[in-house]
């Protein structure tokens, strides 16, 4: 396996940030699978209504470029609005069948609920191993999520105590912090962590992610390539890109 070029040492860092899901866990997947599972039947009634095509949602280039990294109902928004459709907004009291921004980001939660209450959360081994690298050197961890879901997967995944900071979305909103690509959640984290943006790693697999990294002005972007997305990632800002954790362990 290839090395990363730029060692992560407590002579130059204070704090690593982690987003979670397609870092930390395997939960990208099942993020993935539910909003297929939520647009596809939606797309379906609407284009029978309208006597139009077909075009499903598709994991390699939608779950990318609209909806991944984001906040649940700017994904929604974003999404739809690639197909030219708005959606009244709705509240979330909405009932889950009920065409509004609000009642699709219901139904996508729902559905992670589950997948995380089936078992289907896992770490990844090398995520993990430098986590655990990182507290014998004394450098400080944190995860920074858009999912109002991540302290429960964390602690599906068995990794919760080796974290210090958590800003995930509802952390977020009790906050008033702007979603990624803005910088907000990542430098309240560091705020947490007592590090500043400097002296702080960010470690991201969304293009969104790695947008809001560098408008915080952190002292390294790392990007996580498991889907391809590498070229992609370093055009929005990464300054390396690994397709495992595993990369940026000592020898």
């Amino acid at each position: 396996m290839n090395k990363a070029c730029t060692p992560i040492t407590p002579e130059r860092f204070d704090a690593l940030l982690f987003d979670l899901d397609g870092v930390l866990t395997s939960t990208a997947r099942i993020h993935a699978r539910c909003w297929k599972a939520v647009f596809d039947p939606f797309l379906a009634r609407r284009a029978a209504d309208r006597r139009e095509p077909l075009a499903p949602f598709d994991i390699d280039s939608d779950y990318k470029r609209y909806v991944d990294g984001k906040p649940r109902h700017d994904g929604v928004r974003a999404f739809l609005a690639s197909r030219n459709i708005s959606l009244p907004e709705g509240t979330p009291a909405d009932p889950p069948e009920a065409d509004t921004v609000c009642a699709l980001g219901k139904r996508k939660d729902e559905l992670v609920e589950a997948a995380i209450d089936h078992g289907e959360v896992e770490a990844y081994s090398g995520s993990v191993a430098l986590l655990r690298q990182l507290r014998r050197q004394g450098i400080r961890a944190g995860v920074v999520s858009s999912s109002n879901h991540c302290e429960q997967v964390l602690r599906a995944a068995g990794i919760a105590e080796l974290l210090q900071a958590r800003v995930d979305g509802r952390v977020a909103a009790e906050l008033g912090l702007a979603g990624k690509p803005a910088p907000e959640t990542f430098l309240a984290a560091a705020r947490m962590l007592g590090a500043s943006p400097a002296r702080t790693v960010v470690i991201e697999d969304a293009i969104a992610g790695v947008r809001a990294a560098r408008a915080g002005g952190f002292g390294l972007v790392v990007g996580v390539d498991r889907e391809g997305n590498g070229d992609a990632l370093r055009a929005h800002g990464a300054d390396i890109v690994v397709a495992d954790l595993a990369e940026l362990l000592d020898d």
